[in-house]
């Protein structure tokens, strides 16, 4: 026992950091760190995958899943979406992209002394209408309130259960050469969305979150092939760092196509203006597949006849060069390495 806890305290000191900082929760490389040389060494099982939305486990015959996450977005209402909304729809999306149904949810909340009742009631009631959408139910909770000044108005946390078909493997780990790689929509919408209203940002037209759930749409998708070996969705740390984790976690390599890669103009625009990179930007309603050539075009086709997927691409393939790197062919011919974000591009993005 002693052994172990020096190897663990060793692990945990070789931090770069020794404060935490807020770009430990930026989805880029600084909470990587964190959750590998703290989270992962000191609580995880040995034998558990870390570096999946969900954990899938067995109980009994079913397999179920089970993903649990925290919201602590600014501002609290945003273009096309709510702190209510986004945590019902990012757990249902953590569910679904590990090939879930999603079942039940629950959902704790920490207030701050004198937060709006109406504000409260304006969130749990997105949240019933975003549950509703869904098919699915908040079963039980937990409420704390802290002091004045020792909160920023309202965090939630939320945990969700779903259940998964036998017949479907998906995994960080499956990725193998010759896959293709999936989006099912263009990206950035949500971080920009977020800073404009953080920042009171007049764009020239309205920037709007991508905010949804994705459980129907992986439903259709699953309905067609069970040769989908990787799902994300593509929240902190935006498109490069999903796509550079499932590179790291099955040690192949991804090219991907910059021409292929949908974004609308005004976002691109503004990433530009305000030297973001749209393949570190937020989404909430986007996911990357991993599906194996000969099923490909299929899965397309049943995720463009769904409302979440009508501009749904295949943007790249899973190489067997450059493994565990992620590789962009550019516009202009070249190619350039896609790495995961450094440090923290937009603190409280969800």
């Amino acid at each position: 026992m002693k052994q172990q806890t020096a190897i663990l305290h060793e692990k945990a000191t070789l931090l770069r950091q020794k404060q935490v900082l807020l770009g430990h929760g930026s989805g880029g490389k600084l909470m990587h760190e964190l959750i590998e040389k703290v989270f992962a060494a000191h609580l995880l099982p040995p034998d558990m995958e870390m570096l999946n939305d969900s954990s899938v486990f067995c109980v009994g015959e079913s397999r179920l899943a089970i993903t649990t996450d925290s919201y602590v977005v600014d501002p609290l209402f945003f273009p096309g979406g709510d702190i209510g909304k986004l945590a019902v729809n990012g757990t249902i999306n953590d569910l679904a992209v590990s090939g879930a149904r999603p079942l039940f949810m629950a959902a704790a909340f920490i207030l701050e002394e004198g937060f709006a009742m109406d504000d409260l009631c304006r969130i749990t009631l997105s949240m019933r209408e975003a549950c509703d959408q869904a098919g699915i139910s908040i079963v039980t909770g937990d409420t704390k309130v802290v002091n004045r000044g020792k909160c920023d108005k309202v965090f939630i946390n939320t945990t969700g259960i779903g259940i998964v078909d036998n017949a479907v493997k998906i995994s960080s780990e499956l990725a193998k050469p010759g896959d293709l790689v999936l989006i099912n929509g263009d990206i950035a919408a949500h971080g920009m969305a977020i800073l404009s209203a953080r920042e009171e940002l007049e764009f020239e037209s309205s920037i709007v979150s991508d905010t949804a759930a994705l459980d129907l749409l992986v439903k259709d998708m699953l309905s067609v092939s069970n040769e989908i070996h990787c799902m994300r969705d593509l929240t902190r740390g935006g498109l490069s760092s999903a796509l550079n984790e499932i590179a790291s976690c099955s040690k192949v390599g991804i090219r991907i196509f910059e021409d292929r890669i949908p974004i609308q103009d005004q976002v691109r625009g503004w990433c530009d203006v305000l030297g973001f990179d749209p393949l570190h930007v937020a989404n909430e309603g986007k996911l990357i597949a991993i599906v194996m050539r000969d099923h490909a075009e299929a899965v397309l086709s049943n995720m463009k006849s769904n409302a979440q997927g009508r501009q749904s691409a295949i943007i790249g393939e899973v190489i067997s060069e450059h493994p565990g790197r992620v590789i962009m062919k550019t516009n202009v011919g070249g190619h350039r390495i896609v790495d995961m974000l450094s440090g923290e591009q937009l603190p409280r993005i969800c």
